[in-house]
């Protein structure tokens, strides 16, 4: 079991945060920060939890996007996800820590391509973010 937490900003421009993997699988990828959920916590403590590991960025309040359980999602093998998103302001200094090699904003509009089905999560958290932020004014 993961939690992946995809952060986003709130300018007319959003940007999101990613990851570069520094460990297989997929080293080298762009990623959302996320990974393993420890026995002692909740999906959504570990996608806040792993999101401060891999890039500094602290985050009190995520809204869940959902579960992903695709059987060949990733190559280690059987593992389902659920996806956060978090939203701030503006960008804000990350810094690749644990095993990510790198953190960076991307805008919507130029993102790499992208590790595990983060592509199919990153499509539904568009939709999840216009949601909150746009539809909410």
């Amino acid at each position: 079991m993961t939690a992946d937490c995809v952060v986003m900003t709130r300018e007319a421009e959003p940007k999101v945060l990613l990851i570069e993997r520094g460990d297989e699988p997929f080293k080298g990828c762009w990623a959302f920060p996320g990974g393993f959920m420890n026995m002692d916590e909740t999906t959504e403590q570990c996608a806040i939890r792993e999101l401060e590991e891999e890039t500094g960025l602290k985050v009190s309040k995520v809204y869940q996007i959902g579960a992903y359980s695709k059987v060949d999602r990733d190559p280690r093998g059987r593992t389902v996800t659920v996806a956060y998103l978090a939203i701030i302001d503006a960008p804000i200094a990350v810094k690749g820590q644990d095993d990510a090699a790198k953190a960076q904003w991307f805008p919507l509009t130029a993102l790499p391509e992208l590790a595990f089905d983060h592509a199919d999560i990153m499509r539904y958290t568009i939709k999840k973010y216009q949601e909150i932020v746009i539809d909410k004014k």
